[in-house]
C-alpha cells in the first residue's frame, strides 16, 4: 500500500505505547494471556464468518484462535498495527489480535498473547465507515450522523475518551479527523448524499463542496491528500482546499478506494450503470477501475479483462495497484502509468453474488504478501504480490466474508 506500508509502519509507535500502557497496569488488555516475546514481527490475519472470527499466523496461516460472535460482522484496521475493530448490529466493538511491538529507539521487542475481544465498545444506530488517519481514529453513525473521534494510541487504556460531531441529516457517511484537529465529513440526508465539509476544531463550518453526488468512501494519499468517491469522479481535499475531479463518463460510480499515505495515486473502482436502472437481481460488473492522480487531478480509466468487486481492491508495499479478477487472478499494476505489471492464477472462477453481504474471494495485502479467500472451497492463500509465488495455504471450516491483517 505504501512503500514498506507507511500507514502501518508508522503506527508501530502507536502498538509500542500500548504495550507500555499494559505493562502499567492502566489497560484492559492487562486481563489478556500473559504475554510471550519473539524473535521477530508476528502478523496476523483477522476473518470474520457467519458465527464469529478466526485469527490466523500471517505467515503460516496456522489458526491462533477462534471467537464466538453472533450476527453479520464486517471488520475494519484500527490503524495501530494491532487491533481492529468490528461493526456489529449495536455499533463497534474492538478486537486484540494479540500481537504488538516496543519500540527502543534502535531496536525492538515482539511481543504475542492470545487474541480476544476487548471490553472497548461504541454503540450507535447503523454503524458504518471507520477510518484511521494522521493517528486518530474516526467512527461514523449513519443512523444518527454522528463522527465519534478518539487518539489512536488510546485503544489498549481501555475505554477511550473521545470527541463528538453530529452531522445535519443522518446519512449513510463517512468523516476523517486530520492532525490539525479538523474534520472533514460527508454531507447529505436518508435521501442523498452531494458532498463534503470541512469543519474546525472549533466546530465552525471552513470550507464546503455539493458537487459530489453520492459521496462514498475515502482514501489517504501523499502530502495529506484526501480522496472521496462520487457518481462523477471524485473530490479531492488538501488542506483547506476541495478539488473536483471529473470523469470522463457522466455517470462513473467511484464508490470504493484504496489509497497509501506516502502514493499520490488512489485506486478506485468505475462503474458506469446507475444502480436504479437495474433490476433487483442484477448488479453491474465492472470491467474498468480508475488510478487518480491526486498531485494533477488526472483521472486514468483503466481497463481489465475481468470483472472484480468491491472486495478486490488493495495497495501493494510500494504502492502497486493490485486488483482480484472474477476469473481467480491477482492483477498488479503501475499506478503511475496503468501498465499491468503481473498477473497470478490464485484461485478458481468466481462470480461475484447480488447480495454483498454473502461470502465472495476477497483480496487483503500486508507489506509484499496478499492474502486471498475463496469461500467455494473454503481456502485462504497468502502469495507474494510482486512473483505470485505461494507462501502458505489452509482450508478452514467457515466461509470468510472480510478479513484485516495486522503487522504485529
Amino acid at each position: 500500500m505504501q512503500k514498506t506500508n507507511t500507514r502501518l509502519f508508522a503506527a508501530l509507535a502507536v502498538a509500542g505505547a500500548a504495550f507500555l500502557s499494559a505493562c502499567s497496569g492502566e489497560s484492559d488488555d492487562a486481563a489478556s494471556s500473559s504475554p510471550s516475546e519473539k524473535s521477530r514481527a508476528t502478523p496476523r490475519l483477522v476473518v470474520a464468518y457467519d458465527g464469529g472470527l478466526k485469527v490466523l499466523d500471517g505467515k503460516s496461516l496456522d489458526e491462533v484462535s477462534d471467537i464466538e460472535r453472533d450476527g453479520f460482522l464486517r471488520l475494519n484496521p484500527a490503524g495501530d498495527s494491532r487491533h481492529v475493530f468490528v461493526t456489529t448490529d449495536d455499533g463497534f466493538e474492538l478486537v486484540d489480535a494479540g500481537t504488538w511491538r516496543e519500540s527502543h529507539g534502535d531496536h525492538s521487542h515482539y511481543f504475542t498473547s492470545e487474541p480476544r475481544m476487548t471490553d472497548v465498545e461504541f454503540d450507535g444506530p447503523k454503524p458504518g465507515h471507520v477510518v484511521a488517519h494522521d493517528d486518530t481514529i474516526t467512527l461514523f453513525f449513519d443512523g444518527s450522523g454522528e463522527a465519534v473521534t478518539m487518539p489512536g494510541e488510546a485503544l489498549s487504556d481501555g475505554q477511550p475518551e473521545t470527541s463528538d460531531y453530529r452531522a445535519p441529516h443522518a446519512h449513510h457517511g463517512v468523516a476523517v479527523k486530520r492532525a490539525d484537529g479538523t474534520l472533514v465529513v460527508s454531507q447529505g440526508d436518508e435521501e442523498s448524499r452531494d458532498g463534503i465539509a470541512i469543519i474546525g476544531a472549533d466546530g465552525k463550518q471552513l470550507a464546503t463542496d455539493d458537487q459530489c453526488p453520492g459521496i462514498h468512501g475515502e482514501a489517504a494519499a501523499a502530502d495529506g491528500v484526501l480522496a472521496f468517491g462520487c457518481e462523477d469522479g471524485l473530490l479531492l481535499v488538501r488542506g483547506g482546499d476541495i478539488t473536483k475531479v471529473t470523469a470522463p463518463d457522466s455517470y462513473a460510480r467511484i464508490g470504493n478506494q484504496a489509497g497509501a499515505d506516502d502514493s499520490p495515486f488512489v485506486l478506485g473502482d468505475y462503474k458506469t450503470v446507475p444502480a436504479d436502472t437495474l433490476d433487483d437481481d442484477e448488479i453491474e460488473r465492472p470491467r474498468k477501475f480508475s488510478l487518480t492522480d491526486t498531485r494533477t487531478g488526472t483521472l486514468r480509466v483503466v481497463d481489465l479483462p475481468t470483472s472484480y468487486s468491491f472486495r478486490s481492491l488493495a495497495r501493494g508495499q510500494d504502492g502497486e495497484a493490485v486488483i482480484l479478477g472474477t476469473d481467480g487472478a491477482l492483477y498488479v499494476f503501475d499506478p503511475a502509468t496503468g501498465r499491468q505489471i503481473g498477473r497470478h492464477q490464485v484461485i478458481g472462477e468466481w462470480t461475484e453474488p447480488v447480495e454483498w453481504q454473502e461470502p465472495m474471494p476477497l483480496v487483503e495485502v500486508l507489506g509484499g504478501t496478499a492474502y486471498v479467500s475463496d469461500p467455494s472451497t473454503d481456502t485462504v492463500v497468502a502469495v507474494d504480490v510482486l512473483s505470485g509465488s505461494e507462501i502458505a495455504r489452509t482450508t478452514l471450516d467457515v466461509d470468510v466474508t472480510e478479513a484485516v491483517a495486522v503487522t504485529g
